[in-house]
């Protein structure tokens, strides 16, 4: 069965009866944001963040049939951007992102800066704990949370239309807060309660760069400054561009563990997958 076919095909032992969903073809409207923080000439300066925001520009418009002219970066680099990466313009350019989004629709999210956890206070979050973005101001304007991110982006998004996400940051496993996330062997690692209020019916895949208790890697790669997730997941698909949802978190993993880095990046989905699908975007 093709993707294009697979409709409505939830299994009830996982989802619940009556649960509705479908898979993305991608071959609709096609949007991206990219983000990327540096936060320079500050205390908690990063140095590959922008370039991962260029690298993945170059990648989805090279690889993935992106448009410029469908590509918003967000970067505190104004030789790169004009939009600066603050709080409110995070917050208005992720509403923008997933506005008029239809089904078959292929949209782009990419993430890099600093990500950190805070405590939870509604009782919502099993560790007690909500992951969060550091927008260029959080000093003053704080930060945007997990939550949060999911009510912007994932929450208005219709049946079928797809979503794919990557957070290069610290502390990112579950930043997206969604239902499905899985094993090396493509299997699910939680359960899910179909009454869940974090259900959505949109195709949503989401990569981290690593588990809620690790960092990620601010790193050098090729004489250039770089995050270690953003790098790898590059390299491994421009290798080899058809790869199932699952050959592309273990060979991703691969490669981080060969260069020596310790984080897990983490794959996971508003909806149950079959991870022996193609991985697209």
């Amino acid at each position: 069965m093709s993707q294009a076919e697979l409709y409505d095909c939830c299994d009830p032992e996982v989802t619940g009866e009556g649960v509705q969903w479908a898979y993305s073809t991608c071959t609709g409207n096609k949007k991206a944001l990219l983000i990327g923080i540096n936060y320079v000439g500050t205390d908690n300066a990063l140095h590959g963040c922008v370039n991962d925001a260029l690298n993945l520009r170059k990648f989805i418009t090279e690889k993935w049939g992106y448009n410029q002219d469908d590509i918003t970066m967000l970067t505190d680099d104004p030789n790169v951007s004009k939009i600066r990466p603050t709080k409110a313009n995070i917050i208005a350019q992720l509403q923008e992102l997933v506005k008029d989004a239809q089904q078959n629709d292929g949209l782009f999210l990419f993430y890099s800066g600093h990500g950190k956890q805070i405590q939870n206070v509604d009782g919502s979050e099993a560790d007690g704990m909500d992951e969060v973005i550091c927008p260029v101001d959080f000093d003053e304007e704080g930060y945007i949370e997990d939550d949060y991110l999911k009510e912007l982006v994932v929450d208005p998004l219709p049946a079928g239309c797809r979503l794919t996400v990557i957070f290069d940051c610290c502390n990112s496993g579950s930043a997206l807060d969604l239902l499905y996330t899985y094993g090396h062997k493509g299997h699910i690692l939680n359960g899910a309660n179909p009454d869940d209020p974090k259900r959505s019916p949109a195709d949503v895949v989401y990569l981290s760069g690593c588990r809620d208790d690790q960092v990620g890697i601010d790193a050098v790669e090729e004489g250039r400054a770089t995050g270690a997730l953003s790098h790898a997941f590059v390299e491994n698909l421009s290798k080899e561009p058809k790869q199932s949802y699952l050959q592309m978190l273990v060979n991703t993993r691969k490669i981080l563990k060969k260069k020596g880095y310790t984080q897990r990046p983490q794959l996971s989905s508003s909806h149950p997958i079959d991870t022996s699908l193609q991985f697209i975007i």
